[in-house]
């Protein structure tokens, strides 16, 4: 006997609706930002046809957008013809603090978009789906086609990186500490951070030689030289010695193997009474709302890698001969630290 299928509420139909058409706001947001909708709205060109004009679209279809994004909470209008953006207009100024402008553009870019268009075969699967919808073997391979979506991404990365780097230098006591290095930190937004609130502190960053130079570059523009330190190399070699490690957005890119290889490597040279600060956004409980799953989502599709629950975080650290000794959080970041298991 079949069971009756109960009757769809009208506030799930809705929520329903929003869930399935998500992509059409994100290729929305997309076009607020390519087009400069924030920063046109405040140097006060506020209507669609001085906007069309200055960013050669189609008058009408920039009318169109421009209500839509009224619609959304991104821009009002009193009289229908003059805009003024929202505060959450202002996440898509480029000069913003905290800028989401790159991200917003760079996400659903073709590099990150087409993958995410078969990522019911990376549940099939388990494989990210980049090989599949670009022919690479990884997104960055992509990237190094596609230069100019190269730079989007790593513009976003910064964003997101300087809104963290103070959060996390808020959390972790660098007292006595001599030697901090972020592995593979780019351009070292985080160390740099810590450094700025230990003036005691030297600091350095590993990452491949290609990338170290803007980490050198920043270091000097930041009167950090003296203290600064830039080592060219794969943290899947070897990393030099300190007694802190930070390692922001590294372990989510990789699977259990590969984290805790770069962990052991960590650990190797550690010196005495030293730490390694891994810094992930922290899967919660089931149901907790949040990033982290939808970020563990991201991973799974892009990358291969994922977000982890801190049990999975404690048996890499079991595995690689290392401890959890601290939990801090830091804006939508947790930084776990371990120390040598003993």
């Amino acid at each position: 006997m079949t069971t009756p299928v109960s009757p769809v509420a009208a506030q799930d139909y809705e929520r329903m609706m929003g869930m399935v058409t998500g992509y059409w706001v994100t290729q929305i947001v997309r076009a607020a930002a390519m087009y400069n909708l924030a920063g046109h709205l405040a140097s006060g060109t506020d209507t669609p046809e001085e906007i069309a004009k200055a960013e050669s679209t189609d008058p009408d279809a920039t009318r169109r957008l421009m209500r839509t994004c009224a619609s959304l909470g991104l821009m009002a209008s009193e009289d229908g013809v003059h805009y003024a953006g929202t505060s959450l207009l202002n996440t898509l100024h480029k000069d913003a603090p905290n800028s989401l402008h790159h991200f917003a553009v760079s996400q659903s870019a073709p590099g990150h978009w087409l993958p995410w268009g078969r990522f019911p075969d990376s549940v099939r699967t388990g494989d990210h789906q980049v090989k599949a919808a670009h022919g690479h073997a990884t997104v960055f391979d992509y990237f190094a086609g596609h230069l100019d979506e190269a730079s989007l991404f790593t513009e976003s990365m910064t964003n997101l990186s300087v809104a963290a780097a103070e959060d996390v230098a808020a959390v972790l006591d660098t007292k006595g500490v001599k030697l901090a290095m972020d592995i593979g930190g780019a351009a070292g937004h985080v160390v740099r951070a810590m450094m700025k609130a230990n003036t005691e502190l030297h600091g350095g960053v590993v990452d491949l030689p290609h990338i170290v130079t803007a980490a050198a570059e920043a270091a000097q523009t930041d009167g950090l030289a003296e203290r600064f330190t830039v080592v060219g190399g794969d943290f899947f070699g070897e990393v030099p010695p300190a007694d802190l490690y930070v390692l922001k957005y590294i372990l989510h890119d990789w699977d259990d193997d590969s984290c805790v290889r770069i962990l052991k490597n960590c650990r190797h040279s550690l010196v005495d009474g030293g730490r390694v600060a891994v810094v992930e956004h922290l899967v919660g409980e089931i149901g907790e709302p949040g990033l982290a799953p939808l970020m563990d989502m991201n991973m799974l599709d892009m990358t291969g890698g994922r977000e982890r629950e801190m049990s999975e975080f404690d048996g890499l650290f079991t595995a690689a001969g290392l401890r959890r000794v601290k939990v801090s959080t830091a804006g939508t970041f947790a930084v776990i630290e371990a120390v040598h298991a003993a």
